[in-house]
């Protein structure tokens, strides 16, 4: 049983960039079967951030905060400049009292997304980095997030942020608190303990929600087929922007296993709280951004996984070419 979760949670992995896509469009097709689970996507996503946290221990929160400049740097552009351009962008193409504005800069003020991890360590960053920073970064969001709505939207829509702050509370902070002292207390041997049997449970938990969360939206799919001319090559635009964001941003610190953590960092959000949020505090509507994103930030991790691989190779071959005169 050991060796076939360890096996099912690889397997999920190499091809998650299909699973959670085609998650989405089984949560279109199947709505009617699926609503009455709705409610189920609080608890189900509190149990996948247990689990990511889980990982984190309390050495790793140390060491990040250690280095507190790429933890500042990486926030100012994954949740300062990129909700700027978001909303820039949005503002531009729909209007400043558009849902999809709200939308658009919603992507860009949730938590760094759990499948950062993945992709940072396939790419040559620094897993430990990429883990607390999550980890912070979730704990972080009951601020960050009703705050950079505020922001924004205080004289667009009727923000209530204290029921926003007590969702994250409970479906990202307290899990994350439980991981981490879990973490501590085992002295980290938990994660090995349990992994083989929980991580294949939270992602199967992670394809519910976003599935769960596409049947929400579904209804109002008729009336958007006009927009998603529109929105589609839009949200392919931001998110490809937060990628290069953390990319460029980090080009002066002339360090590759930086510049891919904080790219990663800035390019994938947490996109199933994301949806979370936009069904239940805003007009579902306002989700249709959040939802494409999910189509498009895991293929846009892949050209960006093989962009990185190029730009190392082209460095170790620099590297090791004789200096000719």
């Amino acid at each position: 049983m050991r060796e076939f979760g360890l096996a099912f949670n690889r397997i999920f992995e190499k091809w998650m960039f299909i699973i959670i896509p085609s998650s989405l469009v089984l949560g279109f097709v199947f709505a009617p079967q699926l609503q009455p689970f709705i409610e189920t996507v609080p608890y189900l996503f509190a149990y996948v951030t247990l689990t990511m946290a889980i990982g984190c221990g309390l050495g790793q929160l140390r060491e990040v905060m250690r280095r507190p400049g790429i933890m500042v740097l990486t926030f100012v552009i994954a949740h300062v400049i990129s909700p700027l351009a978001a909303y820039g962008i949005g503002v531009l193409v729909f209007g400043a009292d558009s849902p999809y504005v709200v939308g658009l800069v919603l992507f860009t003020i949730i938590p760094i997304g759990v499948s950062t991890v993945l992709w940072v360590g396939m790419s040559g960053g620094s897993v430990p980095l990429m883990l607390a920073m999550v980890v912070l970064d979730s704990a972080l969001s009951p601020l960050v997030v009703p705050t950079g709505i505020q922001l924004f939207f205080d004289s667009a829509v009727e923000v209530k942020a204290w029921p926003i702050i007590v969702d994250l509370l409970v479906i990202i902070v307290l899990p994350t608190v439980i991981g981490v002292a879990l973490n501590g207390i085992s002295r980290g041997r938990i994660q090995g303990a349990v992994q083989p049997y929980a991580a294949p449970i939270s992602k199967f938990c992670f394809v519910a929600v976003v599935s769960l969360n596409a049947s929400a939206i579904a209804p109002h799919l008729e009336q958007l087929k006009e927009d998603m001319l529109v929105l589609v090559p839009l949200v392919v635009v931001l998110v490809g922007i937060c990628y290069a964001l953390g990319f460029i941003g980090t080009a002066p610190l002339r360090s590759y296993e930086q510049q891919v953590t904080v790219s990663y960092a800035t390019g994938m959000r947490n996109i199933s709280l994301g949806i979370v949020l936009a069904l239940g505090y805003f007009s579902p509507l306002a989700a249709v951004p959040v939802v494409l994103s999910i189509l498009i930030q895991q293929p846009l991790a892949t050209l960006h996984h093989y962009y990185l691989q190029k730009i190392n190779k082209n460095k170790a071959g620099e590297t090791a070419a004789p200096h000719v005169r």
